[in-house]
Formats: C-alpha cells, structure tokens, sequence
C-alpha cells in the first residue's frame, strides 16, 4: 500500500517516503497528538493476514518496546488502520552502516567505538530474551549519538534459507511468508547454525556480530563466495585472514577477541555479549593509553633519515611495478535474481558500473528498483508504479523511466519523482553530462528535453519510408548519439548515427534490434539471440560489419525490437527469455474459462475484435520481423494473413455489417487510416492520410463514421470522428489539455465511452454523441479499455489491479443525462501485457464482448518466471579469445 503525502494512518500525518524492502515501506510522519516526527513502516498484506506473524508480532512489539537503550531504534506504538498494520518508530537522521562502509573501512577507534555501542544494545536485548537474528550493516544507523540498532527482532522467527543466487529481497521472516525471488536471509552475516537450520540464539547474534566487526575494521567481507553454495561452505569451513594481514595496525587482542567471535561451534564462542563488551572496552582503553615506553623520541635527523629510505624505496616499487606487465582483467560473473516481471527488457547499469536499476513487481505493484552491487538488497523506489525503460544520469545518481504517460525522474536513493515531460508509448531515453535527455516517443522521431524538464523539442524527424525512431544511446563526446530505426520500409532499418547539432543521421548498420555503445570501443546488439559486438570509432563514426559473439541467448522482444542486455563501461548485463505467449480464450462473467480459440500463440497476437455475426475474429500478428492484420476463423481455427504491405498494419475494426475492415499502417512514415474488403477481393484504399500519426478505437453502429485518436502537438492525444461519406471534413469528439483515447461508441450510437488522465490518472468516461451535453466518469479508481455490452445496459472496463469491472448504465427521463451505477469487480484478469503491448494514445482493449456475454480474453498463455539478470565485469577480455 503506497501513502502519499497528507495521508492519515490514525494519528499520524505521512509528509514523505524513506525507503521500501521486502519487509514494508517506511515513512517520515509527524505524531499529531505529541506533535513530533516519527518513522512508521508499513507491513506487507501477505504478514498481516498471517495470523501465526501477528501474533508472534504482537507478543514481541511488547517487548521490544520496553527496551530503553540510546543505542537501539525506540518502537513507539503498534497500530491498524483501515486494514492496514503498520509500526511506529523513532525517527533518524544519518546513514545505514552498509551506505558508510561502500566507502571502504573505518578508522580503527571509530570502528571500536560502533562496535561497543552495538554490543551494549545487543547485551541489553539478549538481557530480555530477544534476539536479533539478522544483524548486518543494512540494520545499523549511524547518527551524530553513534550506532543505533535497526528492526530488532521484529518479525523474526525461525531462520529460513533457499540457496539461490541474487537478491535478499525479504530478509528472515516467518515460515509459510516466501516471494518468488527473493533470499530469505542476508548470506554473509549468518552463523554456521542458521545455515543449517538450528534454532538461533544470543550466540548468533555473536557471529553476526563478528561479521560486521570485520567488515569495520578491513572493510573486507569476512567471508565470500561467487555462488550461494561456496559462499555457504566458507561460512561453514573457513576462517577469514588475520586482522593483521588486512589492517596492520589492528591490536593482537583485536583479532584474538574477533576469532572467538567466528567460532564455528556457538559453545566456542563468546557466551554472553556482556563478556564480549567488557572485552571490547577494554581493548579500546589499551589503545587510549599507550605506554610511554612504546613510542620513543625521535631526533630530527633520525626522522629525515627515515623519510628518505621511505621515499627511495618507493621510486624503487614505482618502477618496479611500471615495468612489470599489465596484470589479465579477470572476468567476473555475478548472477541478479529480480522478482517477476511482465517488462524483463527494462534494466539499466550505471555509468559507473556499480548500481543495477531494474523493474519488477512485488505486492502486485510495478516499480522500478535499484541494486547496488556492493550491497546485497534491492530497493524499491515509491512513486514509480507502471514504470519502464529506466535509463541514468551520467553521474549515476539520477534515473530517468517512464510512466503513466510521462517521462520522469528520481533520485538512485529515494525521494519524490519529477516529471520532465508528456510522452505516448515510450520507446527508451538517454542522457547527457550537459543536461540535455534525448526520448523516443512511439512511432514518431527523436525528441530533446532539458533534464529538468519543459517543452520536448524535435530532434530527428522520419524520412521517407521510415516508422519509427527509437532505442536513442549517448556516445562518449555528449553530442552523438546512436538509434534505431524499424517499422516503415525495410530499406530504412538500422542502426543510425544522429547528433544534437542537426543534419542528417547516418545509417551505420542494417538490422532490426536496437544497438548500445560500450568502451574501449563497441557497439552491441541481438542477432537472433545471439549478443554481438562489432568494432566501432565513435569519434570518426565507422563500424566494423564483422560480429563477434559475447553471450547467448539473450532475450528479444521482437514487437518493440528491443533486447535484454545493458552495459556501462567494463560492465554487462543481460537475460535470457522474452516476452511470454499470448492465447484468445472463452470466459464467462465469473472468470471461468470456457474454451481456447486457437493454442498458445508466440506471434504477439493483440487487440482482438469480433465480427459482427461472430464467426470471425481481426487481430494483430507479429510474423517475419512485420506486424500485419490477421483473420481468424473461430469455427476452425484457422489464421489468414489479411493485410501483406511492408511496413506495419495493426488495430483492425469491422464495418457493423461485416463487409469492410478498416485498420492503421504507418507505410506513409506515420500511423494513417486504410479500408478494405473483408472477403479480401481488392486491395486496401487510404482512409484519411495526415502528417499526425492516427490509431482507430470504433466503427458507428449506423456504419457512417469511425472514431480514432490522433495526436496534437499542443492538446495531446485527441478523439475525432471521421464521416465515411468522403465529404464531410473529420471533426473532435473530445479535445483538451489531457489525453483522450479508446473511444467505444454505445451500441445506439448515442453515446461514446472513453478514457481520460484529465484527474492524474486514466479513467473511463462517458459522454453524449455527437452533443452537445454533460460527461459522467464511470470509473472510481483508475480504468480503461472500455467495452460496451451489446445492450448497452452496462459498461466493462479494466482495473489498475487488472480486474474486469462492470458499470450498468441507464439513460434518465430527459435522455441527455445518464445514471451510472457503481462499479463492481467481476474477475481478475490475466491479459497480456508488457512493453510489446501498445500504450498511450496507440492502446487498444486486449478482450473483446460477445453477444451472447461471453468475453473473448487475449491472456498471457505462460506463467511469469523471469531468469536472472547475468552481470559480467570486463567482459572485454573476452572478447577474441
């Protein structure tokens, strides 16, 4: 559950989002009655509704809130409001102990001094019966008061492990609460007996606390593995290198105190924590007051002898390691493991090569989440629901994605999104170091935006023959850029060479799949599954047509001709798979499937529409590298190609006699409108040709007009009509600020259904037609792809949640005014969805109704199971050998 600002849960007004995990979403809030600020943490649904969690929840809460320590986080106040359970806690202000050690190890008596702190809050817990149980850096806040203990020994039970590779998305938790995904636990700080399924107690915390002490002092993890298996038996087996041989200046007792701490056995180790915190203390007091004995005086002569044997011995090391040859770059292999997506072409890499953003969905929501790969979670970022196609700022602290109908920004580490600008179907982003972001709109050229937002500017414009621009990538001089150009006329595919100065881009490549830059000089792209790289100048523009193979498979999605890798620098990263298979299926009004047309369909069927005797069924059909309008049979199944131009045809509609289709084709460079006859004895004829692109929505039942939207540089996507007498001039239906798509004419033709994000978000509408008259929004919370029943009594439209939800409509006495009643969820639906899906002013309802009521669903035929998403560090070194 996702608040916004202004949100109330009882007493406690949200102001702003912290963070998000597997365990919940946290907040600032301020506590209205005590009038101070809080942090409340939102417990997911799957633990609330868990009787056995709450209870376990509810037992320890009260206890936890009794422990008064400076250096634990304080619980306040446990609640639920309007089914939903969150936590109360004290506010900090500071940075996580794991944010504090990417910038490498601590001073050793500010390392002492954390560890003593967190000893004493650990004794003080254990002292109460509580153990920690996943005690790591991520858990440690450091304030300006020191280090303060985070999550203790909330919702911990019995420690859960599933050996996989990848993220630690839900960290200890109790039994039956698992995610497809996610590692339960935090590998490197798990105690030999956790591994092993014992029951933990105050000597696991011991261990961890070992861990993490290492990790302080070296800046070195104490153990490691490049899978989940080695890293498992280092755990079990190992002992990490001496202090000594890491950080010289660590104290032999140090390391005495450390080892002890690691003991395999929980009986070898520090029995209580008191123990170990006066051990602790007083190493720390030895260090405090040397002995004067120790640190004899120096004679001003003795300190420039010294310095000069220390520079001549480094002139002699420099030399020696100028002369010595160049160490082999190592390839090392890293596997992500994401929760499940329907996008599993959107992830980018930094600039840096250090961070990984990725969308997934958890909890049913869509977000874009960030991994840094120093770091062994992912995190999810609040107010970037739908988002797509993340790309980042050259400093790699800013991600840029796509999202309801906008291009956005937010900072890598949290905090509000920005829009930059209005866009319609996305088709990927890049970004500059002088500010300047380049963004592809679908089926349209190139457009610029300054990255902090303001009017979008064209920067490529099609050529004759060509459908799209897309997939743009900055090259190393901020200036030039690479892009795709597909759909159009075969001739005008491939990869072209564009700049911000103008002129016009030179085609570099013949090819169908987008292609990206990567240092010391390649460009990457998917043929047939297969990743290559061809060598290429980006200073004199040359590319070398000789393909050299990196990795396979690697996913395609063949409908936006993208592919699933990325890459930065020495950096790489890529999947396997793609989009899942499609199949029309039979659902009665409970949900219950009832029949499959035809079987599962890898051919990226979409936006299937009915005959009007229902026997047939017009749809779109991805074959050869071209979509085209297909025709299938529903007595035997069988598909017809329909439509055989070049270039793509898509969005088919049925005159309401059953003799014409009429359906979009961007063989002109944009999205124009042709008719032809159903039985196929003639060719097609244009329908209305026009310099903006056009997508159709609906065919009047008096067989006179149809409805399409097009889009207008100043208004957005519009909806118009166009009278089929080829006299009257197209005219606007509906035409404001906000976007207007998917209009559904009533089956009187009195009225025309529609959707709009005039409020912020999609809903449905419906107004009289032709007019003049009032609107009523039919939809409550969220909508679209609306859909009419053939009586027009009720009206069906698709939830943000994916449920089909039905409206019954009634006229009222003056027959200018409707009665929309309140909207009720028939079904969850399983429609196809994804980045092959069109979107935005080009959307069409992926489900058609029969007469009979039945609905005829176009679902995804596979389950989700994303692969991992495979990082290689110089994969380079690879390359030729």
């Amino acid at each position: 559950m996702a608040l916004t600002p202004g949100s109330r849960l009882g007493p406690y007004e949200v102001t702003a989002p912290i963070g998000a995990g597997g365990m919940g979403e946290v907040y600032k809030a301020r506590d209205t009655r005590l009038d101070r600020i809080v942090a409340i943490k939102i417990l997911p649904q799957s633990f609330a509704s868990d009787r056995q969690f709450r209870e376990r929840f509810d037992r320890e809460a009260r206890t936890i809130s009794r422990l008064e320590h400076p250096h634990i986080c304080a619980l306040h106040d446990v609640g639920e409001h309007d089914g939903t359970a969150f936590l109360v806690m004290q506010f900090l202000e500071g940075e996580t102990l794991e944010q504090r050690l990417a910038k490498g190890h601590l001073p050793l008596e500010q390392a002492l001094l954390y560890a003593i702190q967190i000893a004493d809050a650990l004794d003080k817990a254990h002292r109460a019966g509580i153990v920690h149980r996943d005690l790591k850096p991520a858990n440690v806040m450091l304030t300006r008061n020191g280090a303060t203990l985070l999550d203790f020994g909330l919702a911990k039970t019995e420690a859960v492990v599933r050996i996989a590779e990848g993220l630690s998305m839900l960290p200890t938790t109790p039994p039956k609460i698992t995610a497809q995904g996610t590692i339960l636990g935090t590998f490197q700080y798990m105690a030999p007996e956790q591994i092993e399924g014992q029951e933990a107690d105050a000597r696991t915390d011991i261990f961890a606390f070992g861990v993490v002490l290492h990790e302080m002092v070296t800046g070195k993890k104490a153990f490691e593995g490049k899978t989940s298996a080695s890293l498992f038996g280092a755990i079990l087996r190992d002992q990490p290198p001496p202090l000594s041989a890491l950080q010289p200046l660590a104290p032999l007792a140090l390391d005495r105190t450390l080892r002890r701490c690691l003991a395999k056995e929980p009986d070898a180790r520090w029995q209580t924590t008191k123990d170990l915190l006066e051990e602790l203390r007083w190493i720390a007091a030895e260090r405090a007051t040397p002995s004067v004995a120790s640190q004899p005086r120096r004679q001003p002569i003795a300190w420039a002898i010294a310095l000069l044997s220390a520079i001549g011995t480094a002139v002699t090391l420099w030399v020696a390691l100028a002369r010595r040859p160049p160490a082999a770059q190592i390839i090392t292999h890293l596997d992500v493991v994401a929760p499940p997506t329907s996008d599993p072409f959107s992830f980018a890499l930094s600039p840096d090569g250090r961070q990984l953003a990725f969308v997934a969905t958890v909890d049913g929501n869509t977000r874009l989440w960030i991994r840094s790969f120093d770091r062994s979670t992912a995190q999810a970022l609040v107010g970037t629901d739908g988002a797509s196609y993340p790309f980042w700022s050259p400093d790699s602290i800013a991600v840029g994605f796509f999202a309801d109908g906008k291009l956005k920004r937010i900072d890598a580490t949290g905090g509000a999104p920005q829009v930059l600008a209005p866009v319609s179907g996305a088709r990927g982003g890049t970004w500059n170091r002088d500010g300047v972001i380049v963004f592809a709109p679908q089926q349209a050229g190139l457009f610029r935006v300054p990255a902090t937002g303001g009017t979008p500017v064209e920067l490529t414009h099609l050529a004759p023959g060509q459908g799209t621009h897309r997939w743009p990538q900055f090259l190393p001089d901020g200036r030039h850029f690479v892009f795709l150009s597909a759909l159009g006329q075969p001739a005008t595919h491939g990869i072209y060479l564009g700049s911000l100065d103008g002129g016009e881009p030179r085609r570099l490549l013949a090819g169908e799949t987008a292609a990206i830059y990567t240092p010391p000089g390649y460009l990457l792209r998917v043929l047939q599954g297969v990743l290559v790289a061809h060598r290429f100048d980006p200073d004199r523009g040359i590319v070398s047509n000789e393909s050299i193979t990196v990795a396979q498979p690697v996913g395609m999605d063949d409908g936006t001709f993208h592919s699933a890798f990325t890459g930065s620098g020495s950096a790489l990263a890529y999947r396997p798979g793609g989009i899942a298979r499609r199949q029309l299926v039979w659902v009665d009004r409970s949900g219950r499937v009832l029949g499959s047309l035809r079987p599962p369909d890898d051919a990226i069927p979409a936006a299937p529409e009915l005959s009007p005797d229902g026997h047939r069924v017009a749809l779109n059909r991805f074959v050869q590298g071209n979509f085209d309008v297909w025709v299938i049979d529903i007595a035997s199944g069988r598909a017809t190609r329909f439509t055989f131009d070049a270039a793509n045809d898509q969005s088919a509609l049925w005159s309401p006699d059953g003799s014409r289709i009429v359906f979009n084709s961007s063989r002109n460079g944009t999205w124009d409108l042709f008719d032809k006859p159903a039985n196929g004895t003639r060719d097609e004829e244009p329908l209305l040709v026009t310099q903006q692109s056009k997508v159709l929505a609906d065919w009047s039942p008096d067989g006179r007009m149809v409805l399409y939207a097009t889009q207008d540089p100043k208004t957005g996507s519009d909806l118009w009509a166009l009278p089929l007498d080829r006299r009257s001039k197209a005219f606007p239906v509906v035409q404001t600020r906000a976007d207007e798509r998917e209009g559904q004419f009533s089956p009187d033709g009195r009225w025309v259904a529609y959707v709009s994000n005039e409020t912020g978000v999609d809903e449905v509408y419906v107004l009289p037609f032709p007019g003049p008259g009032g609107k009523w929004q039919v939809s409550t919370a969220g909508g679209a792809d609306p859909r009419w029943r053939r009586d027009g009594r009720e009206l069906y439209y698709v939830a943000p949640d994916g449920k089909l939800m039905a409206v019954s409509i009634q006229v009222g006495s003056d027959e200018r005014a409707l009665n929309p009643g309140s909207p009720v969820p028939l079904f969850q639906t399983k429609l196809a969805t994804g980045a092959s899906v069109n979107i935005g002013f080009l959307s069409r309802p992926q489900y058609a109704v029969a007469q009979d009521g039945r609905f005829l669903m176009n679902v995804t035929a596979d389950d989700i199971a994303v692969s991992p998403i495979s990082v290689e560090l110089n994969w380079a070194a690879g390359l030729g050998k």
